[in-house]
């Protein structure tokens, strides 16, 4: 962990424990936990790296992964330019990329979808990403079985919505909503998906979220209460049985 990022997460704590007292932040060892790492940026990704790091993404993000989950090793939780690779895990390197071109391509929807300056949509995407990509982390470490890339990159989005979804945070249920609008814009811009991705296609995903913030406060969000969403407050019970049933291992007490 680079100094910045030391100092960075020693503040995140302490604000954590000053707003929740009674929260235990912990800050894993050098050799295990999620540890941030920003990479030099691309020309043409400047603009999203300083947005990132004025806002704290990546160590905010990591700061709650690492108070609520207590893992074996080290998971690299880099940010960089991948050149169009795209973000992702690596279970040979143990290492997550979030991409500052895909944030670029996310801020270029919203604003042409009328939202200037796309600060707080992108950071909110950047925010999902990461715990998704945390979420395949998590499978691989935990040894969980999945019986195709599709249903591990549906775990992942549900350990995302477990994430921002848990203890009723307000500002995890508008990430998620924020993140459904997201894949709402990619599938407008590309109708056609792309039959070599192994993601649910983008309308499924928005769904997906907007079905698991319902299903988790159906009184907060009555605007969200349709008739096909009626089963959606199961869908969470069991997306959160599921995945603290696979956590317990790692869990913080």
């Amino acid at each position: 962990m680079t100094l910045r990022a030391i100092r960075t997460t020693t503040a995140l704590c302490t604000a954590l424990l000053l707003t929740a007292p009674l929260a235990s932040c912990q800050q894993p060892s050098p050799g295990r936990g999620f540890i941030p790492r920003h990479e030099e940026p691309a020309p043409a990704d400047r603009e999203i790296a300083t947005l990132l790091d004025r806002h704290h993404i990546t160590e905010t993000v990591t700061t709650d992964l690492n108070t609520y989950l207590d893992l074996p090793h080290r998971i690299e939780v880099a940010t960089r330019s991948c050149a169009g690779e795209g973000s992702g895990y690596d279970p040979d390197t143990r290492r997550i990329e979030l991409c500052y071109d895909d944030l670029t391509e996310d801020r270029r929807l919203f604003e042409q979808a009328g939202d200037t300056p796309a600060d707080e949509p992108v950071t909110a995407v950047a925010r999902e990403t990461l715990y998704h990509e945390a979420g395949h982390a998590l499978i691989d470490t935990l040894g969980l079985p999945t019986p195709d890339d599709r249903a591990e990159e549906d775990a992942a989005d549900r350990f995302a919505q477990l994430m921002l979804l848990r203890d009723g945070r307000p500002d995890g249920e508008q990430t998620l909503l924020t993140a459904a609008r997201a894949y709402d814009l990619a599938a407008a811009a590309h109708p056609e998906p792309d039959p070599e991705d192994e993601h649910a296609p983008d309308p499924v995903r928005a769904e997906s979220h907007r079905c698991a913030t319902y299903g988790a406060a159906p009184a907060h969000h009555p605007t969200l209460a349709t008739p096909p969403r009626a089963p959606c407050p199961h869908t969470w019970t069991t997306t959160r049985t599921t995945w603290l049933q696979h956590l317990a291992p790692v869990l913080r007490s």
